[in-house]
């Protein structure tokens, strides 16, 4: 019987712990908060504009959101500081091969004072050669700069 009631005790004493770990991670967990949701649509709005016309091949839309001095990394293609670079490798590349979907909810926008925001979310590629089948949801972040009301991309981090 003494068995039985400290294996009782032990599995009492463990229920407790770990349903109190949960809860204690549950109210610790991490929830984005828009703190300014004029600039989280505007961004939101920016991400759609650009990526329509990724996943159009409209190339004059793309050079014109992205800015001259752009820097773009890439976990495995590297780092790309050429605009013209940039835009012949997404052309010859992308164009009518690859779409790109947004996970939805997934972004978060912060404000940069004096310089513009910061988008970080997750997104899918659909790579139509392969399959129609979107990839694992990738993150993203985006150094976006407005000067004379106009945003464009700066810096990009792509992780795939």
């Amino acid at each position: 019987m003494k068995k039985f009631q400290l294996s009782a005790v032990c599995v009492l004493v463990t229920i407790i712990f770990f349903s109190g770990r949960v809860s204690a991670q549950s109210k610790d967990a991490y929830t984005y908060q828009i703190s300014d949701q004029k600039l989280y649509n505007t961004i939101l709005h920016m991400d759609s504009v650009y990526f329509t016309a990724y996943n159009t091949c409209d190339m004059a839309t793309q050079a014109a959101v992205y800015a001259d001095s752009i820097e773009f990394y890439h976990d495995k293609g590297g780092l790309m500081t050429s605009k013209q670079a940039l835009l012949d490798a997404l052309k010859n590349n992308i164009c009518g091969k690859v779409t790109r979907v947004l996970v939805k909810g997934s972004v978060e926008v912060y404000p940069i004072a004096g310089f513009g925001a910061v988008e970080i979310g997750l997104h899918q590629f659909i790579n139509h050669a392969e399959s129609e089948t979107p990839s694992k949801p990738d993150k993203f972040i985006v150094i976006w700069r407005l000067r004379n009301a106009k945003w464009q991309i700066t810096r990009v981090v792509s992780l795939h």
